[in-house]
């Protein structure tokens, strides 16, 4: 086997599979439809693809140019399992050598019984999310490479040497957590030195397997501290110091998507550092990092420098000229040959464009999914190794689809660009919040501790069917839409018969909280088999956004009209803010983000107002990826934060004071952007908290936050029903933080991917918590001062 690395590879490729074969698997196994070898089976099954099919598409299976990513659920969970890193309260299910077996991989992923899972979080400034690890002084650290040495063995017996795929042991332990019961100020990553004996034994472990090549993914550099990490001597020298210096491993390609490695100020620092450890070869982002500098290059010496030149993360097929010519850049200052590589996993784009076949004429020839990916990082390995005449034709090919995207019709609206640049602050600005309080709780004369839910209720079979069949011609408009209200009619009674108090109209009209908009929206395109992975088997279809954005009619008004009409109680208009539409879309990368996100928070004001019209008193306007698209950097988040603030407002701000404007928020640190959700100026926000056990209350009471909040107290992302005390625990914890007039009781977030056996169980015990907590003599006085003001 060869351990000069390949000119050409990625960093990773979608896991789900190109029709979803993996999510499939995954909810049959769960559901008992399944068993452990049935689900095994079609994991192999959909790895051989793969392997396959990135081989077609020009990667060499014999190279080490594939990489092994193949996770069941989540890449960190993978490093989990592999490290035995087990918290205490799931310690009963480890082996005797540390080890997981498929049910227990799955229980630390979803929890059971009385125990929740590990917490879900975002993976950097993306939409995947990661599952948290728990590290403690005593937790315990092994080499557990079962899973990872039978991939590189099957595959080795199919002819194909992969390069295993493993989050690195710094940026492990910079996304783990403080396990309960740790001491105060306890740091994860005091426990490098344990966990990097653990890495070392697995290494060795994949190169008894075959491995040739591992690929540890150390994007935790690209953060702000990764300046102090991976300065000569730190943490991250001493960590590659010691698994380079093991005689039995595979060569290692260290690799740090997602940004600039280091110090920003000197970029491609870290890479050298990694270099002198005695890493074979280390990765730079080159879409959203810094180039490194040429004494960062020349400090190399002879450690492969591999190159991410193609952006991993959005849709727009590459400007091949302007890649070629960094390429050509790198290799000469480096006297070395360069490695052509994606700047992150393809895990967060779509397979394959060609299985796209209603998308606008114009638009697949401007579009790069995964596959076509591969070919750009072929064809640009190719050029550097063999000159520019011998990719002529797709250099000129790239360059025409440039030009013809830049002066397509509709990129660029007269008329939306001149009612942005009109804008005046008052655009951004409501009343007062006290007076908006007053004038709300007079017009909806709501109790202490009001119960919602966040949105959509269980889309079932029958509702996905119901779309399916309305989409192909199947049943008659009218039909599909008598459907909807009787299924409307039937949301409401039942939230009706809980108990709650605002209810929603639970979306059925809506596949996602996203597309819905792009497909009502100019300016958008959806997707047929855009599937993207979000966590587990959850997946996400990102719409396009590729012109400028206009709203042709109000579209959301006729259902949650129809939902209000048929209870006296407050039902909530649901719209999805301009930064999450945004965030969960690929979007036009020729304009700045907030030029573009002003023009959905028009679109959105004006859906508002006709809301206001129809006598909508509630509106929730959701930006649960707010934090998302936060940058990485202390440095570089307050642009970021005035932008998306400003975005929100400018689609909030023209409700009249007496309309209740909330928002809804998930997956997220809080802590870290609570000015900005203050900034959002929401009269109510729900936030996701249940996992977390409400940490962010603590955060909201330090800050002196003052609005109506709802930290989640249902985690709906994981099938267990909560009990009545467990709720009221957390009521309790929300209590004991902030006074009761602000709280609202609410889930986590919406409920469409849960059971409704589950939704209706768990959402009974919300409000049965609640009303117990109203009857506590605390909140109690709180209603009678409320009621004396």
């Amino acid at each position: 086997m060869s351990t000069t690395f390949p000119a050409a590879t990625i960093l990773g490729y979608p896991r789900i599979g190109p029709d979803r074969e993996l999510k499939k698997a995954l909810e049959a196994y769960w559901a008992g439809r399944l068993d452990e070898a049935g689900l095994h089976r079609a994991a192999e099954q959909l790895q051989d693809r793969t392997v396959s099919r990135l081989a077609e598409l020009g990667l060499k299976e014999a190279d080490s140019s594939i990489p092994a990513d193949f996770a069941l659920y989540d890449q960190v969970l993978d490093a989990t399992a592999a490290l035995g890193a087990l918290p205490s309260r799931f310690a009963d299910l480890a082996g005797e050598d540390g080890s997981v077996d498929t049910a227990a991989y799955f229980t630390l992923a979803r929890g059971d019984g009385d125990r929740a899972p590990l917490e879900l979080t975002k993976w950097f400034d993306t939409n995947y999310h990661y599952l948290v690890p728990e590290i403690g002084p005593g937790t315990t650290f092994a080499a557990v490479a079962h899973r990872l040495t039978s991939i590189v063995r099957r595959q080795k017996d199919r002819g194909a040497v992969l390069r295993p795929v493993l989050v690195g042991p710094v940026t492990y332990l910079l996304l783990a957590k403080a396990e309960e019961g740790a001491p105060a100020g306890f740091d994860p990553l005091s426990r490098i030195d344990d966990a990097v004996a653990a890495y070392a034994g697995i290494l060795a472990a994949l190169a008894e397997a075959g491995a040739a090549w591992v690929q540890l993914d150390e994007p935790g550099l690209v953060g702000d501290r990764g300046g102090e990490l991976a300065a000569p001597g730190g943490p991250v020298e001493r960590a590659y110091r010691q698994l380079a210096g093991a005689v039995d491993r595979p060569a290692l390609l260290v690799t740090t998507g997602y940004g600039t490695a280091g110090d920003p100020a000197e970029p491609g620092q870290a890479l050298a550092v990694l270099a002198a450890a005695g890493v074979e070869a280390v990765h730079a982002d080159l879409v959203r990092g810094a180039r490194p500098s040429v004494g960062a290059l020349r400090a190399l010496g002879g450690t492969r420098l591999v190159a991410g030149v193609v952006d991993g993360r959005n849709v727009w097929g590459n400007d091949l000229q302007s890649s070629l010519a960094v390429l050509e850049g790198l290799q000469s200052e480096t006297a070395h040959a360069v490695s052509t590589a994606t700047s992150t996993s393809l895990l967060h784009v779509p397979h394959d464009v060609a299985a796209e076949s209603a998308l606008p004429d114009h638009l697949p020839a401007w579009l790069a999914f995964a596959d076509q990916k591969v070919r750009e990082v072929v064809v640009l390995a190719r050029g550097l190794a063999e000159g520019r005449t011998a990719v002529a034709d797709h250099l000129q090919a790239a360059e025409a689809v440039l030009r013809e995207r830049a002066l397509f019709d509709g990129v660029v609206v007269d008329r939306v660009r001149t009612r942005t640049g009109g804008l005046t602050e008052e655009a951004f600005t409501r009343g007062s919040a006290a007076h908006r309080a007053e004038l709300q709780q007079e017009r909806l004369g709501l109790p202490l501790l009001p119960t919602t839910t966040i949105g959509s209720f269980p889309q079932t079979g029958e509702v996905r069917a119901a779309r399916a069949a309305a989409r192909s011609g199947n049943i008659p408009q009218a039909g599909y839409e008598q459907f909807l209200r009787e299924e409307i009619t039937r949301v409401v009674r039942l939230q009706e018969g809980l108990g709650l108090d605002v209810l929603v109209h639970g979306e059925p009209e809506r596949n996602d909280m996203v597309q819905y908009f792009a497909e009502n929206l100019d300016g958008f395109a959806a997707t047929e088999q855009g599937w993207v992975q979000s966590y587990g088997s959850r997946c996400t279809r990102p719409s396009i956004l590729w012109g400028d954005v206009t709203r042709p009619q109000a579209f959301t008004v006729p259902w949650i009209s129809f939902a209000q009409s048929l209870t006296e109680r407050p039902l909530k208009g649901m719209l999805t803010g301009p930064v999450t539409i945004l965030a969960w879309s690929f979007v036009r990368d020729d304009q700045p983000l907030g030029e573009t996100a002003n023009q959905v928070a028009l679109a959105l004001r004006d859906e508002i107002a006709d809301l206001e019209a129809a006598g909508i008193a509630i509106v929730q306007v959701d930006e649960p990826a707010l934090r998302e698209l936060l940058p990485l950097r202390a440095a570089d988040q307050r642009a970021y934060l005035d932008w998306s603030v400003r975005a929100f407002r400018l689609a909030t701000s023209g409700a009249a004071d007496h309309t209740q404007v909330h928002t809804h928020l998930c997956y997220s640190e809080f802590g870290e952007v609570i000015s900005a959700i203050d900034g959002l100026d929401a009269d109510v926000t729900s936030i996701e908290a249940a996992r977390s056990r409400l940490e962010v209350v603590a955060d909201l009471a330090g800050f002196g936050y003052s609005r109506g909040i709802g930290p989640g107290v249902y985690d709906i992302h994981s099938p267990r029903v909560p009990s009545e005390p467990e709720i009221s625990g957390l009521i309790e914890t929300a209590l004991a933080a902030l006074p009761a007039q602000q709280l609202w009781i609410n889930p986590d977030c919406g409920l469409k991917t849960r059971g409704y056996d589950e939704t209706v169980l768990s959402l009974r015990n919300l409000v049965t918590a609640a009303k117990a907590a109203r009857a506590s003599t605390a909140v109690q006085r709180a209603e009678q001062a409320l009621a004396g003001s």
